[in-house]
């Protein structure tokens, strides 16, 4: 006889697959560091690596812009807000923010983006917000300056921190653009489409940033230097294209379709730990007792923020607003 699954079931099913892909973008992006760092020290400049990075994967999802070649026509504003924050911005600032200061305060800075997002929802779009999910932000960002030691190294450059304040906010336009059309039935975008597309805006945006043409792209055909192991340059670049960009992108958009972008933001705080993490297996820096508790709490935070059960969004996305009296079916909503 025939199973039937209740809403409730499927809500919290796909609740579970959208926590998965989360996690999964969280590794991939997490991974890019790791992998660029090689590049970097090989003689690469930062941008151009970045450049690389986006301009591969906008190749690499090509064939996607091409069979959603309508979506440009139905949703310039999207594609191009996407492109410029979620792809363009996020990576030139906050490569500009380490010229500037150091990367413990950049990363710290630019992972304040779920407590902007928190924010949005709460005070911009009006909507309610659980106290577990803003418990979740706290003790995400409080982990978040343990693992990158933000007193080791702290400084007050102004340009500095208002470049990583800016990577901040065009990750909080990545998460809530990547939430648009959730509701939309029939006539959302396809997240797909969205990522090509943006790709291919970021890609140009960031052609006339980095200046590719003035690039060494000998480095490119050596090896480079991953903690005494030489590895292919084009390994590394592939990986960086194909893991932390391709995937990362299609994975964390997917997720935020499934869970919310409050949640999501808090989830990919785990980025932060597994770049440290794997920079200590692969790269031979080593975490310090504080670093480990960081981790730890930021995983905390991450669990309790997506343990809460999102504010009902049958009224529309939160890049929509929506009405103030739904509550959060699980805690209080502040």
């Amino acid at each position: 006889m025939p199973v039937h699954t209740s809403a409730s079931d499927q809500r919290r099913s796909g609740k579970g697959v959208g926590l998965g892909l989360a996690v999964l973008s969280a590794l991939a992006f997490g991974g890019s560091g790791v992998a660029a760092k090689p590049l970097i020290e090989a003689g690469l400049d930062p941008l151009h690596v970045v450049w690389l990075r986006v301009t591969g994967a906008a190749l690499v999802m090509l064939p996607v812009a091409v069979r959603h070649r309508s979506l440009p026509r139905r949703r310039p504003a999207l594609l191009a807000g996407f492109g410029l924050l979620a792809v363009a911005g996020v990576q030139a600032c906050y490569f500009a923010a380490l010229s500037r200061i150091p990367v413990g305060v950049a990363l710290l800075v630019e992972y304040l983006a779920p407590a902007l997002v928190l924010a949005w929802v709460r005070f911009v779009q009006r909507r309610p917000v659980t106290r577990a999910a803003a418990l979740g932000v706290v003790l995400a960002v409080g982990g978040l300056a343990c693992v990158v030691e933000v007193w080791s190294g702290l400084s007050f450059d102004a340009v500095g921190l208002a470049l990583a304040l800016a990577a901040a906010c065009c990750q909080v336009g990545y998460f809530v653009l990547s939430d648009q059309g959730s509701d939309a039935g029939d006539d959302a975008p396809d997240p797909l489409g969205v990522i090509a597309y943006g790709l291919l805006v970021g890609a140009l945006v960031l052609t006339v940033v980095a200046r590719p043409w003035t690039m060494d792209w000998t480095v490119l055909t050596g090896t480079a230097d991953l903690n005494g192991t030489h590895v292919p340059a084009g390994f590394l670049l592939a990986w960086i294209v194909l893991i932390a960009t391709v995937v990362a992108y299609v994975t964390g958009v997917l997720s935020v379709r499934r869970l919310s972008p409050q949640v999501a933001t808090v989830v990919a705080c785990l980025e932060a730990v597994v770049a440290t993490g794997l920079a200590w297996v692969l790269l031979g820096e080593h975490l310090s007792v504080p670093q480990l508790v960081g981790g730890a709490v930021v995983l905390v935070g991450a669990f309790i923020a997506q343990s809460s059960a999102p504010v009902d969004r049958a009224a529309g996305p939160v890049a929509r607003g929506g009405p103030e009296s739904e509550l959060s079916a699980r805690g209080t909503a502040v």
